[in-house]
C-alpha cells in the first residue's frame, strides 16, 4: 500500500507540474500577446502619421492610446480565466456571478458607463483631438488628454479642468480644420463708413503680406460692413480666415494695426458719452 500512495503522490506532483506549465505557458502567450498588439498598434500609428495631416496625427495618437488600453485589458481578462481554469476553479460560476453583480453595480454606477459609451462615441466621430480647443459642459480649454472616462482641459488662466464625457452634451470645437477671427470696430458717427471701412481692408491686405503673419492667415480679409449702431459708434465688422489656434493672435495683431491707421488718418475712435440736460420745474397749469 506503501507504493500505490508513493505511486498517487508522483502522480499528483505531475499533475501539478503539468498545470503549473500550462499557467506559466498561458502567462508567457499572454505577454507575447501583449507585446505584439502594442507593435501592431505602433505600425498602425506610424503608417497613419506618415499620410495623415497635424490635425489627424492627434486623432491618431489619441485613438493609439485607447486601443492599447482595449486590447490589454481583453488579454487580462482572457489569460485570468484560462488560469483560472487550470487552476481547477470552475469560471461558469464566477461569470454567472460577475453577471450578476454586473446587473447590480449597472444600476449603481450608470453615470460611468454612460462616461465610457459618451467617450467612444467622442472618439469614433473624431469630434474632440488632443490639442484642441473646446468649449464643453460650460467650461473652455485646450485639451490636454482625452480618453474614455474624462476629457482633461486647460483654460488660459493654467486652470485644469478634467469634464467627465457623461456631461458633454454640445461640443464647440474651436480650431477644427480652420477658424474666423471677427473683429468689431466702432468709429464715431461723423466719420465717413466708407473710408473706415477702406482703412480695415487696407489693414487686412498688409497684414497678410507680412512675412511674419502669411503663414497664419489662409485668405483675404472679408470686409462684412456696418453691423449696427450703438449708443456711441457705428459698429463696423470684418473676419480673417485664419489656421487653427491663431485667431487669437492675429485679432490682437489686427486690432493694434487698425489704431495705428485709424490714428494716422484721424478717424475717431470714440467711447460711451452722455448728455446730461439741467432739471426744470415745471410750469403751474395756467387758470
Amino acid at each position: 500500500m506503501a507504493w500505490l500512495r508513493d505511486l498517487m503522490s508522483v502522480a499528483e506532483w505531475k499533475a501539478a507540474a503539468w498545470s503549473a506549465g500550462h499557467v506559466l505557458i498561458i502567462l508567457i502567450l499572454a505577454w507575447v500577446t501583449e507585446r505584439l498588439a502594442r507593435r501592431l498598434i505602433r505600425t498602425f500609428r506610424g503608417y497613419m502619421a506618415r499620410r495623415a495631416s497635424g490635425d489627424e496625427n492627434r486623432r491618431v495618437e489619441t485613438l493609439a492610446r485607447v486601443f492599447h488600453h482595449i486590447a490589454t485589458v481583453i488579454i487580462v481578462l482572457v489569460a485570468g480565466m484560462l488560469v483560472l481554469g487550470e487552476l481547477g476553479i470552475s469560471v461558469a460560476p464566477i461569470l454567472a456571478t460577475a453577471g450578476v453583480a454586473g446587473v447590480a453595480i449597472g444600476f449603481g454606477a450608470q453615470s460611468l458607463i454612460k462616461d465610457y459609451f459618451n467617450g467612444f462615441f467622442l472618439l469614433l466621430e473624431d469630434q474632440i483631438r488632443q490639442g484642441d480647443v473646446v468649449e464643453i459642459a460650460g467650461k473652455s480649454g485646450l485639451v490636454e488628454e482625452i480618453n474614455l472616462r474624462h476629457v482633461r482641459l486647460r483654460d488660459y488662466d493654467g486652470h485644469v479642468h478634467f469634464v467627465p464625457n457623461g456631461e458633454i452634451k454640445i461640443v464647440s470645437n474651436l480650431t477644427r480644420d480652420h477658424a474666423y477671427t471677427v473683429i468689431d470696430a466702432g468709429v464715431a458717427y461723423r466719420e465717413n463708413a466708407d473710408q473706415a471701412l477702406a482703412v480695415m481692408r487696407a489693414v487686412g491686405a498688409e497684414l497678410r503680406a507680412d512675412p511674419q503673419w502669411s503663414a497664419k492667415i489662409i485668405d483675404d480679409i472679408e470686409v462684412v460692413g456696418v453691423e449696427r449702431w450703438d449708443d456711441s459708434a457705428l459698429v463696423l465688422r470684418c473676419r480673417l480666415k485664419v489656421e487653427p489656434l491663431e485667431q487669437w493672435n492675429v485679432r490682437r495683431e489686427f486690432l493694434k494695426r487698425l489704431k495705428a491707421a485709424f490714428d494716422a488718418r484721424g478717424i475717431e475712435i470714440p467711447f460711451p458719452s452722455i448728455t446730461l440736460y439741467p432739471a426744470q420745474a415745471k410750469e403751474p397749469p395756467r387758470a
